[in-house]
């Protein structure tokens, strides 16, 4: 399944070019054009889905997969203080391409990136009751 329109679509079918890392039967892991860092991988299902919600479960699992052993090539290769996967949903979480995918980002102390927040206590009775919550749609 493939839509037209799509840029992670016209790579995995080979009509666009991309600098291609690894793949398996579903997914494609690629260097991103527009890297945060030296490094930055993406994995793509080679289905077209917009987000995780989506996905089927076997892709969703292909593509992290892909993304373990991408990472520990990119930690191998660059060295990094760290790696983040990220993957967004939604226009709301700056999700730029509608089309499963996850970012593998190679971080270093300093760099700036906007993932991170600060870590401070919540309020332990207003997360109990949202766990209850999330629970009821499970």
């Amino acid at each position: 399944m493939a839509d037209a329109d799509c840029v992670f679509c016209k790579i995995v079918a080979g009509q666009l070019p991309s600098i291609k890392l690894a793949e398996s039967r579903q997914a494609l892991a690629i260097m991103d054009i527009n890297p945060f860092a030296p490094g930055h991988a993406l994995v793509i299902a080679k289905g077209h889905y917009p987000d995780l919600f989506a996905t089927p479960a076997a892709s969703v699992a292909a593509v992290a997969s892909l993304a373990k052993r991408v990472a520990r090539a990119v930690r191998d290769a660059t060295m990094p203080d760290g790696i983040n996967i990220v993957q967004a949903n939604g226009p709301g979480a700056a999700q730029s391409v509608l089309h499963y995918h996850v970012h593998v980002l190679p971080r270093h102390k300093g760099d700036n990136a906007k993932l991170n927040w600060p870590l401070s206590p919540g309020d332990r009775e207003a997360i109990i009751d949202m766990a209850a919550r999330i629970k009821g749609h499970l």
